[in-house]
């Protein structure tokens, strides 16, 4: 017997000679290529009936009938003297009478290659052969024979499989190495398969990297913080500069009655002093920043000297000061606008005081310039439900517009819910009105 075989194996050529015993002489082993059909034949008539006269004879698609009838009788008889016109059966029927051989086990390795009168020729002798005649055959596919039993080799479990490779190799990796088990997976009992294995091959090939890789990775990094740091710069710079371009406090724009020039200026005519006036009225001058103090007496002694030159006569002491008292009350269109605003306002912020400090309204805007509050409620036309108060920040007066007045917070959230959504996208919050009381409080400061 052959050194070592699989315990699947060894039960299968036992169970190839009891077919034997029980009286079939000729038995066909059916499997796949490389699953072992020739080392079972091998181990059975090596192991099995060593009392017999053997032959065995790969059969090859080069080997002709003439050729294989040569090697089986050459191998059962003694110098037999072979009719090559005469056919397998024939020609062993007449050396079986010129010589005892005892008995005989044939095995062909390759039975796809056989022709069919081959096949005949075998099948024949199995049935009539004088003596013991025991014919084992291999193939890959069944082979027309009508009276052979036909045995199917199977692959190996995972167990044998295992147990194969370790004859073979003696540095086989761990069972859970993953590249392993799917090696066993894949090969599906095999033993050409597995026997195939190469252990170089499969062994994970680890590559030092150049170190400049990582140097590399590092200097993009670090252009990319500069970009970075860079744009976070600009994006300041830009968002100091919209603000200061954008959001600058107007000049306040005065008009006067008649400018100091034109009141020093004699005039000739009373129609020409009642037009300059009227001129006067619709040009506006720039007042600059600093607080300007009106000089009364250069006014009143310009009034004085323009109504001798006019009128031919002198202005008394009451008539001037009449003068002055009327002109000090007729103030410009602008101051008379911007008098009944802050009327307006001083009369919203006693709205304010009047409001409970635990109330909270939702403030919706708040800018340095009234006509941006004024012009943000005429065009969400939110005049009736709306508010606006002054106070300072920064040393600027502000104009903060609020929306209702609510003695819940589940109530302003409500109230802000029905809000234009170009008004929510300014994104309006909540404000108590103590908070509000304070901001006022900061104006007369």
């Amino acid at each position: 017997m052959q050194s070592q075989i699989l315990p699947s194996r060894a039960a299968l050529v036992d169970r190839i000679a009891l077919q034997f015993e029980y009286g079939q002489n000729l038995i066909v082993l059916l499997g796949t290529s490389g699953l072992g059909k020739s080392y079972i034949l091998e181990t059975f008539i090596t192991d099995k009936y060593s009392e017999f006269n053997k032959a065995f004879v790969q059969v090859s698609a080069q080997m002709s009938d003439a050729q294989l009838m040569s090697d089986l009788l050459e191998q059962s008889f003694n110098a037999p003297l072979v009719d090559h016109s005469l056919s397998l059966s024939e020609n062993y029927y007449q050396l079986l009478q010129k010589q005892q051989c005892g008995p005989c086990l044939w095995a062909l390795d390759g039975g796809r290659h056989l022709s069919e009168e081959m096949l005949v020729e075998l099948e024949l002798l199995s049935k009539n052969s004088p003596n013991t005649l025991y014919i084992m055959l291999t193939s890959q596919s069944r082979l027309a024979l009508s009276n052979a039993v036909e045995i199917y080799l199977e692959p190996l479990n995972l167990r044998e499989s295992k147990m194969l490779m370790q004859w073979y190799f003696t540095d086989l990796p761990y069972d859970e190495d993953p590249v392993f088990n799917t090696f066993l997976v894949e090969a599906q009992g095999n033993p050409n398969l597995l026997l195939s294995w190469q252990p170089n091959e499969h062994v994970a090939n680890v590559v030092v990297k150049d170190k400049v890789s990582w140097r590399l990775h590092l200097l993009i990094l670090m252009l990319l913080i500069m970009l970075l740091i860079i744009g976070l710069l600009y994006k300041s710079d830009m968002t100091q500069w919209w603000q200061q371009y954008y959001q600058q406090e107007e000049e306040k724009v005065l008009i006067t009655a008649i400018p100091v020039d034109q009141v020093s200026t004699p005039i000739l005519q009373e129609d020409s002093l009642i037009i300059s006036s009227k001129v006067a009225k619709e040009k506006p001058i720039v007042e600059p920043k600093l607080q300007h103090n009106n000089d009364v007496p250069a006014i009143v002694q310009s009034l004085s000297e323009s109504g001798s030159a006019v009128k031919g006569s002198k202005v008394n002491e009451q008539s001037v000061a009449n003068t002055l008292s009327n002109t000090e009350p007729k103030a410009s269109k602008s101051e008379e606008i911007a008098t009944i605003n802050q009327a307006q306002i001083r009369k919203n912020g006693s709205w304010y005081l009047e409001q409970a400090d635990t109330n909270s309204v939702i403030q919706l805007l708040a800018a340095t310039q009234q006509k941006v509050s004024d012009d943000f409620i005429a065009q969400f036309n939110l005049q009736q439900q709306t508010h606006i108060y002054q106070t300072k920040r920064d040393s600027k007066i502000w104009w903060v517009v609020t929306f209702g007045s609510f003695a819940s917070l589940n109530e302003a959230t409500a109230a802000m819910s029905t809000l234009p959504l170009g008004v929510r996208k300014n994104k309006p919050f909540y404000k108590k009105i103590s908070k509000i009381k304070q901001e006022i409080a900061l104006v007369d400061q």
